[in-house]
């Protein structure tokens, strides 16, 4: 039996290997926090939930519509998933209690063991068809209805009755009936386990019946090679039996392994969809296009992972990038820049794992592959210059970049001095345009982000970070040009007082070098 509600033809595995730059991912876009909201303390939800998301840099169409229609039934019917991962683990619990022979090299204790594992299954088996038949008519998924056809052909009546019989005769309570053959210098060979004879009298008519001649032999109570000898000769004609056993045994208890980790998923997402349920926040199954494409549309898309952290609904952003390859946003210092980059990133790898996404609605192109490149805070075990740092990174992202993967850059480059770091930047950038990547770069280099806008360069779509005229920032970014401020002075007054005024300074690299310093002095 086979569960595929992750994949519509294989397995979902868990232990699958992350991709190399999975660590990038998770402190950059903050995923431990979305990851806490979809699993909570509960470590194999955690496993599931990140192993999902970071596999989804890779994805396609089918696998996202085959999730998307399964999420759908889920959220409609959050008590009957709950339900069936519920009992998905207690029936594994019940095989750790039970399954004390499989792994020993005794057939007959690899055969009692298998038989008390099926014996604690096969009832979990049926209480699962059971759900299965009464739940079947609310869920209109493919993958769901598979499962539930799937449950109750092969799980009918018979064949549970049969299992049953089968253990009940395995008990051997009238002893192990085993032939042989005699081989070359007597020794026995072609050992064979024998069903034993139903002649269909009651227990008293067998008593006064007349017996069949036999041969016999009572081993001695003492006698410890012979009780030796007789084990071996059991083992032998058993052995088929216990292995194939066994292997039934493995084969039901994965199932209920897949099952738990398959119904894991949509638990992390119904939970995650309560969370934000709870802060009024929207959520949208999104619209997916092939990865040659380009598309990046979006009304009311927020951070969730800022409003999972904040615990309230937070401002969002609406915008039509339409075909653009490149999207440079700018403007005023802790105006939601990095908290929009963010989004964008999350928004992809919920929507490639199968996800709703957090906005009213959402469609975009499939990416193959996400990096992101953000500033790093010093680091005192470094043992070269940030810059230095920042090349290195971006020479490993290039390492692993293929055509249309999606880059997200917040603040690259900034380590060195403005002209040099644009420079470098604008060679990056076109790059990765000319081999056919898409770029999101958030950037106060206004020689880099005037140079592109200037040019211009096709398909690019350039953001603001709004602020109105008395300095407050909306956090909403709107379309418009790259401006030479941004704004520090803001935060000078912010920190030294609304009399305080920055030092004159005759060049602007100066003026920008004293926003930096009150920008760090409000940082700390």
């Amino acid at each position: 039996m086979k569960v595929h509600l992750m994949y519509e033809a294989r397995d979902f595995d868990i232990t699958a290997p992350q991709p190399l730059n999975a660590r990038d991912l998770t402190a950059d876009l903050e995923l431990d926090t979305l990851i806490q909201a979809m699993a909570g303390e509960d470590e194999f939800l955690q496993t599931v939930a990140r192993s999902a998301l970071l596999s989804a840099v890779k994805s396609d169409l089918d696998t996202i519509a085959h999730r998307q229609a399964i999420l759908r039934d889920s959220l409609e019917n959050t008590d009957v998933v709950r339900q069936l991962y519920q009992l998905s683990i207690d029936a594994l619990e019940l095989k750790k209690k039970g399954y004390w022979g499989v792994g020993l090299h005794y057939p007959l204790a690899i055969l009692h063991g298998s038989m008390e594992v099926i014996g604690v299954l096969v009832p979990k088996l049926k209480e699962l068809r059971q759900i299965a038949n009464e739940v079947a008519p609310q869920f209109s998924a493919p993958g769901w209805k598979t499962l539930f056809a799937t449950l109750d052909e092969e799980l009918s009546d018979d064949y549970i009755e049969e299992v049953q019989a089968h253990l009940k005769t395995l008990k051997f309570r009238h002893g192990i009936f085993v032939s042989a053959h005699l081989g070359q210098g007597n020794r026995g060979n072609d050992y064979t386990l024998r069903t034993p004879l139903d002649d269909g009298h009651n227990w008293f008519t067998r008593i006064i019946a007349k017996k069949p001649d036999s041969y016999s032999y009572t081993l001695p109570a003492r006698d410890e090679n012979g009780a030796r000898a007789l084990s071996e000769l059991a083992d032998r004609g058993i052995n088929l039996v216990a292995n194939a056993l066994a292997q039934s045994a493995e084969h039901i208890a994965s199932f209920f392994t897949l099952l738990r980790a398959e119904l894991a998923f949509y638990v992390c997402c119904i939970n995650l969809q309560e969370s934000l349920g709870k802060l009024d926040e929207p959520i949208a199954f999104p619209g997916v296009v092939k990865s040659s494409q380009r598309q990046q549309c979006f009304d009311g898309l927020y951070d969730v992972c800022l409003a999972l952290k904040m615990g309230k609904k937070i401002v969002a952003n609406t915008i039509d990038a339409q075909d653009s390859h490149l999207v440079i946003i700018t403007g005023a210092n802790q105006g939601g820049k990095s908290s929009f980059l963010r989004s964008i990133g999350v928004a992809q790898l919920m929507m490639q794992s199968g996800m709703f996404v957090g906005a009213q609605s959402f469609s975009a192109n499939l990416s193959e592959g996400l990096f992101t490149h953000y500033k790093r805070e010093e680091d005192i075990s470094m043992e070269s210059g940030k810059f230095d740092e920042e090349l290195k990174r971006m020479n490993a992202i290039i390492n692993q970049l293929s055509p249309d993967a999606l880059v997200l850059f917040n603040e690259s480059f900034s380590s060195t001095n403005e002209r040099e770091g644009s420079e470098v930047a604008q060679m990056i950038t076109d790059a990765l345009l000319e081999n056919g990547m898409k770029v999101f770069f958030v950037t106060h280099q206004y020689a880099f982000a005037h140079a592109l806008y200037s040019r211009p360069v096709e398909h690019a779509l350039y953001l603001r970070a709004e602020r109105l005229p008395d300095g407050t920032r909306t956090f909403k970014l709107k379309i418009g040009e790259p401006l030479q401020t941004s704004y520090g002075a803001d935060l000078y007054r912010e920190v030294f007082g609304s009399e305080a005024r920055p030092v004159a300074r005759p060049d602007r690299q100066n003026a920008v070098l004293a926003s930096e310093i009150a920008f760090k002095n409000c940082s700390s």
